[in-house]
């Protein structure tokens, strides 16, 4: 089976929503095929909860897009590309309105304007929010205007292979979960927008489809990927679930304390404090937590998590500005935020790495070359806005900036592009024999055996604090984890919604990007956002102000660099 559009989007969350509704506001007739794993409104982007940044002046008439750019900057401890920044942080008044225009339905001030809160590293109010529920606020008005524009959505299937031949990308083979069905896709641009890979690690907010499928694939197909060694752990996972307790709370004005009922963050970020940025956060909480400052369940010293307080603010802030995270950690783990603090500690969150683009969204090969037909938006792309440490309320910013964006890119780009040929038999093939073979396999390990070692390797061996000796143990784990990755055995060996074997197929894709990430990060040797080694403590710029790009092979991590765009804002001592 086969088919023709002149646009396929892989992923149907923030990025590859938006990008679609761009593209069919530009040019209706263009065929648009919107692919996906999970229904579009089951996206990881649904999961949002803080906010997206806007310099609109609604709180703090004295912000501006230079105030918010330099934010963004001295964020990502230097490293974000600064011609990328300016048009993230220029563009962003302009797509909060036309977000509400499309209906979204932000909070507001009394007076009617969008309301705006603090977020960590902003030093404005300059966060637009729809209560904790704004990705999904907004993911739902884009899923409807798909619809509206005739976009066609494939949901819950899966894509299997990127086909780029000859420097072009020129399809990709998806298999639909219902049947089994195999079918190859024909298109003049592709675009990924996959989301993250938190699942590589044990504890993480993400949900269970962020498994890394668009940059593995990316990976397999001879691209490089760019800044993986930078992964955000976020400073309030709820303990011991992991799902996320938002920046919000704290921009609400939430406490962090330790067992001594100290706001410990006056000695990490006296300015700042619970607002400075995750990766200071995160660290400050870890190492609370290794000087025996942590909290046991109990409430003595010593244990693994430490409080978020949030009874001060009072029952009607809580119930009004943050209902879901109450929701969530009454849910979960039976606390009352009301009356009780919220045990917390660090959670894998966001990946500030990715497929490297440039600010149309077109696929980098290398430093001077890009894939033909190949474009990424969202968190699966790096193109870079976030450097090496992204801050809060950024994310859904770059979805929607960049996803708009890059669908404009690509309505130009296919005008005049005829469709690719590639013998599709041959993908069709050699897929079909690769399923077959995961599902006779007669191995000795099961699929959730494997996953949660990779998983454990991750965290121990590259999680919030690293260092060569750790690194090079996790990279000597994983090549034992391949080599068990070959053992393992399905039960279901059925063409009916095999999500086991979707579970295999996932696994590899993670196993991809676990030891890219940990490749790169052995690779920079200095301290720098997200990525904290103890071996070497401090930044770098001379040797590293620049950007990885890594190139993944079956016999190892090929690892190479990229200038960062310097062009404003020259690095300088990060301080809050």
């Amino acid at each position: 089976m086969a088919i023709e559009r002149d646009i396929v989007i892989v992923g149907g969350g923030l990025a590859g929503c938006r990008a679609a509704l761009e593209i069919k506001r530009i040019d209706p007739d263009l065929s648009v095929a919107l692919v996906a794993k999970t229904h579009p409104i089951r996206s990881h982007s649904v999961a949002a909860q803080g906010g997206i940044a806007a310099v609109l002046n609604n709180i703090d008439p004295d912000d501006t897009w230079e105030a918010h750019a330099f934010d963004t900057v001295k964020g990502s401890d230097y490293l974000a590309d600064q011609d990328a920044v300016e048009i993230l942080t220029k563009e962003a008044p302009e797509v909060i309105l036309d977000l509400e225009h499309l209906g979204v339905l932000f909070s507001r001030l009394p007076d009617g304007r969008i309301a705006q809160r603090a977020f960590g590293g902003h030093s404005h109010k300059r966060t637009c929010y729809a209560a904790d529920k704004t990705g999904h606020a907004i993911l739902h008005e884009l899923v409807c205007n798909l619809k509206r524009h005739g976009v066609e959505v494939y949901d819950e299937w899966y894509v299997l292979n990127l086909i780029v031949e000859e420097g072009e990308a020129k399809g990709l083979l998806m298999y639909r979960l219902l049947d089994g069905t195999l079918t190859s896709v024909r298109a003049k641009a592709i675009l990924l927008a996959t989301g993250g890979y938190g699942r590589v690690f044990n504890t993480t907010s993400n949900d269970y489809a962020s498994t890394g499928d668009g940059l593995a694939m990316a990976a397999a197909a001879g691209i490089p990927l760019e800044d993986m060694e930078f992964v955000q752990f976020h400073p309030t996972g709820l303990y011991p679930v992991g799902v996320l307790i938002s920046e919000a709370v704290r921009g609400e004005g939430a406490y962090l304390i330790n067992c001594h009922g100290d706001r410990f963050m006056a000695s990490y970020a006296p300015k700042q404090m619970e607002l400075a940025p995750r990766d200071i956060t995160s660290r400050a909480i870890t190492l609370e937590i290794q000087a025996g400052r942590g909290i046991h369940p109990d409430g003595s010293c010593g244990g693994p998590f430490v409080y978020l307080d949030l009874r001060h603010l009072g029952p009607e802030m809580i119930m009004s500005r943050v209902p879901f995270c109450w929701e969530e950690a009454h849910r979960l783990v039976g606390i009352d935020a009301v009356t009780q603090p919220i045990p917390v500690r660090p959670t894998a969150h966001y990946s500030m790495g990715g497929i490297p683009v440039n600010t149309d969204g077109q696929v980098r090969q290398s430093p001077d070359s890009l894939v033909a037909g190949l474009f990424a938006a969202g968190e699966c792309a790096c193109v870079s806005v976030h450097g090496a440490n992204r801050l809060g309320s950024n994310s859904l910013l770059e979805c929607v900036v960049f996803g708009r964006r890059t669908g404009a890119a690509i309505a130009q780009y296919v005008q005049d592009r005829k469709f690719p040929r590639f013998d599709g038999r041959a993908y069709h093939t050699g897929t079909r024999q690769r399923l077959n073979q995961l599902l006779n396999q007669h191995g000795t390990r099961r699929i959730a055996q494997v996953r949660q070692a990779l998983q454990d390797c991750m965290s121990q061996y590259c999680g919030v604090f690293r260092s060569d000796a750790t690194m090079r143990e996790g990279l000597n784990q994983l090549a034992q984890l391949r080599e068990q990755y070959g053992e393992i055995w399905l039960d279901d060996r059925d063409n009916c919604w095999n999500t086991e074997l979707i579970e295999a197929l996932e696994l590899g894709n993670l196993m991809i990007v676990g030891e890219i990430i940990l490749a790169s990060a052995l690779n920079r040797r200095e301290s720098r956002g997200a990525h904290s080694r103890e071996d070497f403590p401090k930044r770098d710029d001379p040797q590293f102000l620049k950007h990885t790009l890594a190139y993944y092979s079956p016999a190892g991590i090929d690892v190479h660099s990229l200038p960062v765009a310097v062009n404003r804002f020259p690095p300088q001592e990060r301080n809050y």
